[in-house]
């Protein structure tokens, strides 16, 4: 009984595995049809035909960083009781 169910478990996870590669080449032909339905629109309408762009710049995202801390409110140092000063 429990090869069977040894076996049972590979069949489901090797189903499971094939679902799962066919659900991602559906997703991959799925953007490389929008991707050339894209492009071949920009022929017709006599555009150039431009790449997927992702516009990162990493010193934008530290400035804004920067900026949120600086309007952070802290308490003053005066009203910290708690901890004894050093001398």
């Amino acid at each position: 009984m429990p090869s069977l169910f040894g076996f049972l478990l590979r069949v489901l996870l090797f189903a499971a595995g094939l679902v799962f590669a066919a659900s991602l080449a559906v997703v991959f032909l799925l953007l490389l049809a929008v991707w050339a339905l894209r492009a071949g629109w920009a022929v017709l309408t006599g555009r150039p035909r431009t790449p997927f762009v992702v516009r990162f710049r990493a010193a934008e995202g530290f400035q804004r960083t920067y900026r949120r801390a600086q309007t952070v409110r802290r308490p003053p140092l005066g009203d910290i009781t708690d901890v004894e000063p050093k001398r």
